[in-house]
């Protein structure tokens, strides 16, 4: 095969893996229609009148919320229950005109152009084919995941909102009134000083029809309240002739098919509407997909989150193409679709069928149905839109879902709806990179039984080795907060200079985590200790492997979790450190260990009240020792243990152990520069505060100690002498 032919072929396959899943999601109709069970005929088609029932109602209310033509919200809801049900994933989810996205709506249309005008029109349509568009692009893309990052309290937040607004915007057409306003504020103040030129009628009808639904509700559930309410306060205006007497009524509702109609190609108009796809088809989704889950809870479906965007995306598409507004899933109408036995989405279908139907034999109604009854319904609808109970649970659970929930609340309230919309999920974002770049860091020890770890700081931990759990994934905004927690609790414990680490809680580590990694097992080493790890998973340990951190770590440094803490105590740290500097008992290796008590004042571990400590490091110790005079050079007091001294000491440094300085002056020269040595610091700080009870002034203490003498590899300074047995 030719080079040209080889890519030629490549070009081909990536095509092809690009278009599949395309492909796949959009022939879903055929798919739905070919695997249809005709034994779901009978409860699929009771369930679509029942859901037919509630949509018509809510189709010409919701699309007054929007300040649209009545005909517009029964277009959206043949075309959007219609392409839902094909293209959607959610067997009983039912997809059409809904409160928030309706208010939505109207928010981001306000401004563009005058409410009922042909441009505004235009401009809705506009906005459900962009909104379809920017939705059917993320299912095709398969970026369903992204749903995920939106908090649940975005949601809450915005539909109390949502229907906060919904209500207050309805107490107008409620109560007959006419004077401008232009926020929930205005309108609020508005219905106080014009209360009394409520009109008596169109009063009547609203408010009744609200006593009418919270009976009947009372009552029973099942009779279809909306739908009777509107029909009841159309007798009555044309029993009455309540028309004549200032009752405004929605008018004639159209016949006949939702009328195909392509938006206007106007590229600034769609750059003014970008901010409002966003909110919609952002809003549009989430809801969806929760109301799918929820759902999906109860029937035990698995949903298809890429699938849902496409069908959503289409839904948006087709009936912004034929006349219609923006839709999103409805929670109402879904839980009604489930309860009435809705086995698979062709319930969904009959619905937008019986709704079509309607529109040709109750057209008429309209010219009789009184805008204050159905103001009257969505003040209702509002109320139910509030859920008190998850708004309490949010305010319980935690406050960083509490603030979201709350910002989002109040910016629904008093921002545009979808700068309050996109704020939310601002912070929804902002919340999970802040969550995942500052993952836990526990500093563990074992509990009672040395069969597990815990986080208790009340313990303490072993002086040398410090046992570490991460609680997060190790990813290039995590990393820097890792680092930071490991060293300065490294500063925090400056005798442990061995590291174990956790790792089971890790399930992603790129790059900059194995750079990460490579620092801190390069700081313990330059210490002069070293960096162990337990219980890393296969997913990460072959990123390891394929970065070469295995063999830098090295292979004996993956420890099995049962046995790690043995694999240390007894090969790798110092017998001597636990012996006279730590006088606690972490580990169960430790509990039959001998200890020299007497040698460990009980304040070790706690402030001394020692003033300013002078230092001195390995390198700068060593050059004074090898460029001074003799007579010019410090005199290095080991305070180690003599067993401690035999097995490796500076060759220049004389051994004073620190039980000796309890029993008096050492008798050293005060008039010259003395450096304290001992493993670590942990002893030369308790000989310096004795050595300056006794007179002595020019003190200072290697920083480190023996430890980092050897880490700077100054071995060859280091003279070792056989111990001969004698005890210390």
């Amino acid at each position: 095969m030719t080079t040209a032919a080889a890519e030629e072929l490549t070009k081909q396959i990536t095509v092809k893996n690009t278009l599949a899943p395309a492909g796949h999601y959009l022939t879903r109709p055929i798919r739905l229609v070919r695997d249809y069970d005709r034994a779901n005929f009978r409860p699929d088609f009771f369930a679509g009148v029942t859901i037919a029932v509630i949509l018509l109602p809510q189709a010409i209310a919701f699309s007054l919320i929007a300040d649209l033509p009545p005909q517009m919200g029964l277009y959206a809801a043949v075309i959007g229950g219609l392409a839902g049900a094909f293209w959607g994933s959610s067997d009983q989810m039912h997809t059409g005109p809904a409160n928030a996205i309706s208010l939505l709506v109207f928010s981001s249309l306000a401004g563009i152009a005058a409410s009922g005008s042909p441009e505004y029109i235009m401009a809705a349509s506009m906005l459900a084919v962009l909104v379809g568009l920017f939705q059917l692009l993320l299912g095709v893309a398969r970026l369903g995941v992204l749903v995920n990052f939106v908090s649940h309290s975005v949601i809450v937040g915005f539909a109390t909102g949502a229907a906060l607004l919904i209500a207050v915007r309805q107490i107008k057409p409620l109560l007959g009134l006419t004077y401008p306003s232009d926020s929930i504020l205005t309108i609020m103040t508005g219905a106080v000083t014009h209360l009394t030129e409520l009109n008596p009628a169109t009063a009547a009808i609203g408010i009744g029809t609200i006593i009418y639904l919270v009976v009947k509700r009372l009552i029973s559930r099942k009779i279809p309240g909306p739908l009777l309410a509107m029909i009841l306060s159309a007798v009555l205006v044309f029993a009455f002739n309540l028309e004549n007497k200032g009752v405004e009524v929605v008018g004639l509702l159209p016949a006949g098919l939702p009328p195909f109609s392509m938006p206007a190609l106007d590229w600034e108009l769609a750059g003014t509407l970008t901010s409002g796809v966003l909110a919609v088809g952002a809003i549009g989704l989430v809801e969806s997909m929760a109301i799918g889950k929820s759902l999906a809870a109860q029937t035990r479906q698995r949903l298809d989150s890429n699938q849902e965007f496409v069908g959503q995306g289409m839904a948006n598409l087709l009936t912004g193409l034929f006349s219609g507004y923006p839709v999103a899933g409805s929670f109402s109408r879904s839980a009604v679709n489930l309860d009435a036995g809705a086995r698979t989405p062709i319930a969904a279908v009959f619905s937008a069928i019986f709704v079509l139907l309607a529109m040709q034999f109750m057209g008429p109604l309209g010219a009789y149905l009184p805008l204050s009854a159905l103001a009257g319904v969505l003040m209702v609808t509002a109320y139910n839109m509030i859920d008190k109970e998850e708004i309490m649970r949010i305010l319980r659970g935690g406050r960083g879902d509490a603030v979201i929930m709350v910002v989002t609340l109040l910016g629904t309230l008093l921002l545009h709806l979808e700068t309050a919309v996109l704020l939310g999920i601002a912070l929804s974002f902002a919340r999970y990179i802040m969550r995942t770049s500052t993952p836990r860091m526990l500093a563990v020890v074992p509990d009672d039984s040395y069969r597990h770890f815990i986080y208790d700081p009340d313990q303490p931990e072993c002086p040398q080795l410090g046992v570490i759990e991460i609680l997060g994934d190790l990813y290039f905004g995590a990393v820097n907060y890792v680092e930071d927690f490991i060293l300065d609790h490294s500063a925090k414990h400056p005798g442990q200079i061995y590291l174990l680490l956790r790792m089971h809680n890790v399930n992603t580590l790129d790059f900059s985590g194995i750079y990460m990694l490579e620092n801190i097992v390069r700081y313990y080493r330059e210490r002069g200790g070293d960096v162990f790890m337990v219980r890393v998973s296969s997913g990460v340990m072959q990123r390891m492997v394929d970065t070469g951190f295995d063999t830098y770590l090295g292979l004996d440094h993956y420890l099995n979790e049962d046995s790690a803490i043995s694999e240390l105590f007894y090969h790798t740290l110092n017998p001597a450190g636990c012996i006279y500097e730590c006088p606690y008992r972490v580990f169960m290796e430790c509990q039959n260990l001998p200890k020299r008590l007497d040698l460990i004042e009980p304040d070790l571990d706690q402030d001394l009240d020692l003033g300013e400590i002078h230092w001195v490091d390995a390198p700068g110790l060593w050059d004074e020792l090898h460029t001074k005079e003799a007579d010019d050079q410090p005199i290095v007091v080991d305070v180690r243990e003599p067993r401690e001294f035999r097995q490796g000491h500076i060759a220049e440094a004389i051994s004073i152990p620190l039980s000796q300085f309890k029993m008096g002056d050492p008798a050293l020269p005060k008039d010259r520069d003395i450096v304290i040595v001992c493993r670590t610091s942990r002893r030369s700080q308790l000989a310096l505060n004795a050595l300056r009870k006794f007179g002595y002034q020019d003190l200072r203490i290697l920083d480190g100690g023996m430890t980092s003498w050897e880490a700077a590899d100054l071995l060859e300074a280091v003279e070792f002498l056989p111990d001969n047995g004698e005890s210390s």
